[in-house]
C-alpha cells in the first residue's frame, strides 16, 4: 500500500515550474561562519496549513457537497481563494518552486506547523490513513526537493544530515485520522510521524518523540533551539484527553517536559522559540486550549522569559498576534497546584466541531480590540524601549512639571511590567498556505550579533541532561491521591539577569518579519480581480466568485506567472512602523490597534487598499490624502483608526472589501 501510495504521489508531483521571482525584498547582514558551506542568514521561515488536495479540479464547485472534486463552478489553477476547498498540487508546487528560487539561500531554518493532509470535506471521498500518511510523505520530499542535500551526503548512515537547514515540523490537528483526536501516547500516530519525519528529529529523541510526538532542535548549536509542541494534547476538542493537571495526563508530561528543557536551555546559556499548531486562543468568542493547559503554558512564558524568544502557530488561517498577560494566571497557578479541567473553570468556548475552516465570528476581532483597548497609554514624551526621553523632556521644564511626568511614566510602567513589558508575551500566528483566504509565507529576522562562531548544520548529539523529563511513577501514584494536583514551579529569571530576547533588542531578538501572499485571483486570471465575498461567513463558504458563471471544463486555464508579493513589513511599514518585535513594540502596536474610535467629524487618511486588490505590490505607492468630512469615502481613516483597519485588512489577507470591514468592524 505504502508503495502504491508513493507511486500515485510521485505522478501528482508533476507540476508547472516557475523562474524565480524577482521581487525579493530580503535584504540584511550575513554573518560568515568560517568553517561552514553555508553563512548564518540572520532569517527563517515559517509555513502552515498546505492541505493539499490531490482530487482538487479545476474548474469544479466549490459548493459544500462539491469541494472542489466534481461539479462545475469557479476553483482556479492554483486554488479557490476564500472558498473552504483545499489547495491544489498545482500550488503547493508553485509555492515550494517560489521558496527555492527566492528564499531556499537566505534563511537559517524553516518552521512548518502543521496540516499537511487535507480536510474531511467530502462525504463522497472520506479520508483514510493511507491518504493522510501520503500526505505528509509528499510534503517531506518536497521539502526536500527544496532543502535536501543532493550531492550524495544523504546517502550516509545519519538522516538528520540530509538537508542544509534544520526543518522543524509539528504535528496539526488534520494529520492524523479522526482529526482532533489523538490518544495518550506512543500511538500509531507517534510511530507513523517519527518514520515520516525521521529526518527532522534528532535521533537522540526518537524515543522521546514517541511518547508524545514533541522534540526540540538545536538550529544553532549552543545558541537557539526551536521546540515542537504537539498541541494536540492541549487542545479543548481532544475528547482522547483530558487537559494538563493531571500526571497521567500526555498535555501534563508534555508541559514537565517543556519546563525541564527551558531550564537546561537557561543553565547552557541557550534561547528558544516555541512553535506548534494550534495557538493558544483563549475568549469568551473562541478558545482553543484546555484552561489547564493555558494557565500552565503561560505561567511557564513568565518564568522563563529570559529564555523564550517567540511563539509561532498556524491553523487559524488569519494572519494576526496574541498577547498572553500574566496577570490572567489564577492564584492557584502560580502556587503550583491545579484542578482536573471542568466546564465551570474553562472560558465559554465557540466550540470547533466539524472544524473545515476555523472561522470565527466578528465577536472574536471585537473581543480582542475591546481587550487591548484596556492597555495603558504611555506618556507622550516616553520612546521604546528604553524609555529615557521622558525624563530627559521633563528636565527642560519646571521641576514641578517634571515630577509629574516621572510619576506618569512610573505608572504606565508598573501597569505593563516595568520598562520591558514583562507583564506579557506574544504568539504570532501565520495565515496559511491553503486558500481559505489568500496563500501566505512569512520570514522572520532576527539579531545575529555575537554569533560570528563557527557554525554547521546537521544535529548536534543532544547531551544527556537534555533527555530527562520522564516523571517517576511513584510520584505520579502520591499526586493521584491530592483532591489539586501539585506541580513544580519553574524558577523565574535570576534578579541579576538582564531582560531576555524577547523584551529588550539583543542577540537573537527578532527584529521584523516579512509578510507575502499570492493574489490568485489575480495570477488565476479566470475572472474579474474585484472582491465581492464575506471571508468571515460561518459555515461553509463557496468563495468570491460565488454565482459568477464559470469556464466550461474542457477550457485550457491560462494563468499568469505564480508568484508571492510582499503584503507587508513590519518594520518599513507606515502604520506598524516596529523597529523590531520586542514586547514593549508589541504591547505599543496592540495599544494603537484597540485605542478605536467610530468616526464622527475627525481627520482621514486613506490606506493603500486598492493596490492590493488589484494585485500589485503593498509596499509601493502608498500615498496620503486629507479631508475634513464627516462620512468619508470608504477605506479613508481617522489616523487614530487606522492601526485597526489595517490590522483587520490583513487578518484577512486582503480578500475582504474594505466596506465590509467598516461595517462588520467599524462600531
Amino acid at each position: 500500500m505504502h508503495g502504491f501510495w508513493c507511486l500515485v504521489l510521485a505522478v501528482l508531483l508533476h507540476g508547472v515550474s516557475s523562474a524565480p521571482n524577482q521581487q525579493t525584498p530580503l535584504q540584511g547582514s550575513v554573518v560568515q561562519r568560517p568553517d561552514s558551506r553555508r553563512p548564518l542568514q540572520g532569517r527563517f521561515l515559517h509555513v502552515t496549513d498546505f492541505h493539499p488536495d490531490r482530487f482538487y479540479e479545476v474548474y469544479t464547485s466549490t459548493a459544500e457537497d462539491a469541494a472542489c472534486h466534481r461539479g462545475q463552478g469557479p476553483a482556479g489553477m492554483y486554488g479557490a481563494e476564500t472558498s473552504e476547498c483545499d489547495s491544489p498540487i498545482s500550488l503547493i508546487n508553485e509555492t515550494m518552486t517560489w521558496i527555492e528560487h527566492n528564499l531556499k539561500d537566505k534563511i537559517d531554518f524553516v518552521i512548518w506547523t502543521g496540516d499537511s493532509a487535507r480536510h474531511d470535506n467530502d462525504e463522497d471521498i472520506p479520508r483514510n490513513a493511507a491518504q493522510v500518511v501520503g500526505s505528509n510523505e509528499m510534503m517531506v520530499q518536497k521539502m526536500f526537493e527544496v532543502f535536501g542535500k543532493h550531492n550524495g551526503d544523504e546517502d550516509d548512515d545519519d538522516p538528520n544530515n540530509d538537508y542544509t537547514v534544520p526543518i522543524i515540523p509539528s504535528f496539526g490537528n488534520n494529520d492524523i485520522l479522526p482529526h482532533n483526536v489523538m490518544a495518550k501516547g506512543p500511538n500509531t500516530w507517534t510511530r507513523t510521524y517519527s518514520r515520516i519525519w525521521r529526518q527532522f528529529i534528532p535521533e537522540a529523541q526518537k524515543h522521546q518523540f514517541e511518547q508524545g510526538g514533541w522534540y526540540n532542535v538545536e538550529v544553532i548549536p549552543n545558541k537557539l533551539a526551536v521546540f515542537s509542541l504537539n498541541t494536540l494534547y492541549f487542545a479543548d476538542n481532544n475528547a482522547a484527553v483530558d487537559g494538563c493537571a493531571s500526571p497521567s495526563e500526555p498535555g501534563y508530561r508534555q508541559l514537565e517536559w517543556m519546563r525541564i528543557q527551558l531550564q537546561f536551555m537557561r543553565d547552557r546559556g541557550v534561547k528558544a522559540i516555541l512553535t506548534g499548531h494550534q495557538p493558544p486562543v483563549r475568549q469568551d468568542a473562541k478558545t482553543l486550549w484546555d484552561e489547564t493547559c493555558w494557565q500552565k503554558y503561560t505561567l511557564w512564558l513568565r518564568q522563563y522569559r529570559d529564555v523564550i524568544i517567540s511563539s509561532h502557530y498556524g491553523h487559524f488561517n488569519y494572519d494576526h498576534f496574541l498577547l498572553q498577560d500574566f496577570e490572567d494566571l489564577d492564584e492557584d497557578t502560580k502556587r503550583g497546584r491545579m484542578e482536573d479541567s471542568s466546564e465551570d473553570n474553562a472560558p465559554i468556548s465557540a466550540t470547533e466541531t466539524d472544524d473545515v475552516h476555523t472561522s470565527v465570528s466578528s465577536d472574536y476581532w471585537l473581543e480582542l480590540r475591546e481587550t487591548w483597548s484596556d492597555l495603558p497609554k504611555p506618556p507622550k514624551s516616553m520612546t521604546w524601549p528604553e524609555g529615557e526621553s521622558g525624563v530627559d523632556v521633563a528636565q527642560k521644564k519646571k521641576k514641578s512639571a517634571a515630577k509629574k511626568e516621572r510619576r506618569k511614566r512610573a505608572k504606565f510602567l508598573s501597569k505593563i511590567g516595568g520598562t520591558h513589558a514583562e507583564r506579557f508575551a506574544a504568539s504570532f500566528i501565520s495565515a496559511s498556505v491553503v486558500p481559505n483566504l489568500f496563500p501566505t509565507t512569512r520570514v522572520f529576522e532576527y539579531n545575529t550579533t555575537g554569533l560570528e562562531s563557527p557554525l554547521a548544520h546537521g544535529r548536534t548529539k543532544t547531551p544527556p541532561l537534555a533527555q530527562k523529563g520522564e516523571l517517576n511513577e511513584n510520584d505520579l501514584d502520591a499526586r493521584k491521591k491530592n483532591k489539586k494536583h501539585r506541580f513544580k514551579i519553574p524558577d523565574p529569571p535570576s534578579k541579576s539577569t538582564p531582560p531576555g530576547p524577547a523584551y529588550s533588542p539583543q542577540t537573537l531578538s527578532l527584529l521584523r518579519y516579512t509578510q507575502y501572499y499570492a493574489n490568485i485571483t489575480h495570477i488565476n486570471n479566470d475572472f474579474p480581480s474585484e472582491n465581492t465575498s464575506d471571508a468571515s461567513a460561518q459555515g461553509w463558504n463557496e468563495g468570491k466568485h460565488k454565482g459568477k458563471k464559470p469556464h466550461n471544463k474542457d477550457h485550457e486555464p491560462q494563468p499568469k506567472k505564480f508568484h508571492f508579493q510582499v503584503h507587508y513589513d513590519t518594520r518599513d511599514d507606515d502604520v506598524y512602523q516596529l523597529p523590531d518585535l520586542t514586547m514593549p513594540r508589541l504591547v505599543d502596536l496592540a495599544r494603537r490597534i484597540g485605542d478605536f474610535k467610530p468616526v464622527e467629524d475627525d481627520e482621514m487618511v486613506r490606506p493603500e487598499s486598492e493596490a492590493l486588490l488589484s494585485g500589485e505590490s503593498a509596499m509601493a505607492d502608498k500615498k496620503k490624502k486629507k479631508h475634513k468630512k464627516k462620512h468619508g469615502k470608504p477605506g479613508k481613516h481617522t489616523k487614530r483608526n487606522l492601526p485597526w483597519y489595517t490590522f483587520m485588512r490583513r487578518a484577512f489577507v486582503e480578500t475582504k472589501p474594505i466596506e465590509e470591514i467598516e461595517e462588520q468592524f467599524g462600531h
